[in-house]
């Protein structure tokens, strides 16, 4: 598994916009691209951070021939709704510890 963790810094008043267009634009990379998909946080500010899986390096390599033209216009709307967009760090998965629901011990 292969990961990529990307920085957006959002012009203030355009988060609504900036958070749509991601989404948007995520769905298309996951069903023409063979991503896995992507997490979004807020981090305050205006900067959100993303992280992207893929199954492998060579297929996040080979993403960007694939998509239709809608995809671009929401890469354009979300592009113009930053200051700045930064690829952080690209990781190659050692462990997943990562569940979707606390462990039962937690709630007692």
């Amino acid at each position: 598994m292969f990961a990529a963790v990307y920085s957006f810094k959002v012009k203030e008043g355009r988060d609504d916009e900036f958070i749509k267009a991601w989404r948007e634009l995520t769905q298309f990379i996951y069903s023409f691209e063979g991503s896995l998909g992507s997490r979004l946080h807020h981090e305050g500010n205006g900067t959100y951070l993303a992280y992207a899986q893929w199954p492998n390096e060579e297929v996040y390599d080979k993403a960007g021939d694939n998509l239709p033209d809608e995809a671009d216009e929401w890469r354009t709307l979300m592009r113009d709704a930053c200051i700045s967009i930064t690829t952080l760090h690209k990781l190659e998965l050692i462990d997943d510890l990562l569940k979707d629901k606390p462990s039962k011990k937690a709630d007692q």
